[in-house]
């Protein structure tokens, strides 16, 4: 690796398919600490650009470099202190889930990697299944030990690919408390999602990519600043408070927990909007006053035209990933 360069790197890294540009000159860089939210909707680009990232397949134009190196250029050395999955991890599934790790141990050539299963597994809590058939396994229990095989390699850098795809409510819970654990201790984690609440929990950055391009890269607490306040309504009627509030000028979208969400609008329309909710008699369960949400962001960006905000400057194929 070489001394002090960023974890990630993309400077003007684009791939292209016959006519169809799916990456489009993106530029992002991934500093040592960070967790890292790479957000946008499906087919947007952010497998491609981390297959790019990976040395899984070449760019049209552009770089891409890990710790300063060009797998394409470095070929699998750029990998060292790197580990992860895109798309899913892949395992032989008529052997244990131990015997897979050793055999990802022996592609680092024993050793250290072979010294870390046992603490892998139990860190991923799958040492009590360690000896069953990966083809018994569940999704959730497949997406665990391919944390697990990244995590023998003892890596500086983790690359997750939508790691919750799949999961049951319990089991997007325990993938977040392990990414979230891990970032803790210090591992620089670049997580991939097309769920808004999954990295507005866990990251400290972010970059919104859409058609190929990036539309938004920075600290996500700036980005939520940069709306200022906005209201949450539960209503008796959610539909007809919606709109209601449209009807008024007010800005609203019923968000993926059936919230309405409302921007805009100071508090004397505020008030007025509540005085005509009764008048509908749409009953108020509950009003509450908060932040900008990454879910109005991301849709302000990927469905419509707006441009990213202005925020304040800053102060004075599936693959296993972990290439062998």
């Amino acid at each position: 690796m070489s001394e002090g360069a960023p974890p990630v790197e993309m400077r003007a890294l684009s791939k292209r398919y016959g006519e169809r540009l799916a990456v489009d000159a993106v530029d992002l860089t991934v500093q040592a600490g960070d967790v890292y939210g790479y957000l946008g909707p499906n087919g947007a680009g952010k497998t491609t650009s981390l297959r790019m990232l990976l040395g899984l397949i070449r760019p049209t134009e552009g770089v891409a470099r890990l710790f300063g190196k060009d797998p394409q250029v470095s070929g699998a050395r750029a990998l060292d202190g790197v580990a992860g999955f895109v798309e899913a991890p892949c395992f032989y599934p008529y052997l244990s889930g131990r015997k897979n790790l050793e055999l990802c141990a022996a592609y680092d050539g024993g050793g250290e990697a072979n010294r870390r299963i046992d603490e892998s597994l139990d860190l991923v809590d799958l040492a009590d299944r360690a000896k069953d058939r990966v083809g018994s396994y569940s999704h959730g229990m497949k997406q665990r030990l391919g944390i697990a095989g990244a995590l023998i390699r003892n890596p500086k850098l983790l690359v997750l690919d939508e790691p919750t795809t799949g999961l049951d409510p319990a089991g997007m819970r325990d993938m977040r408390e392990l990414v979230r654990r891990l970032a803790s201790e210090g591992l620089t984690v670049m997580l991939s999602s097309h769920l808004m609440s999954e990295v507005e929990e866990l990251c400290n950055r972010v970059a919104i990519i859409r058609g190929g391009s990036i539309l938004f890269d920075g600290a996500l607490d700036e980005l939520l600043k940069s709306d200022g306040e906005s209201r949450r309504l539960r209503s008796s009627d959610q539909a007809q408070a919606a709109a209601i509030a449209t009807r008024l000028g007010i800005a609203n979208r019923i968000g993926d927990s059936g919230e309405l969400e409302l921007t805009g609008g100071d508090d004397e329309l505020i008030s007025r909007y509540t005085v005509e909710l009764g008048r509908a008699g749409v009953g108020i369960i509950e009003l509450t006053t908060g932040r900008g949400s990454l879910e109005h962001f991301f849709f302000q960006l990927t469905e419509g035209e707006s441009e990213a905000p202005a925020l304040p400057a800053a102060e004075p194929e599936p693959a296993v990933a972990a290439a062998r």
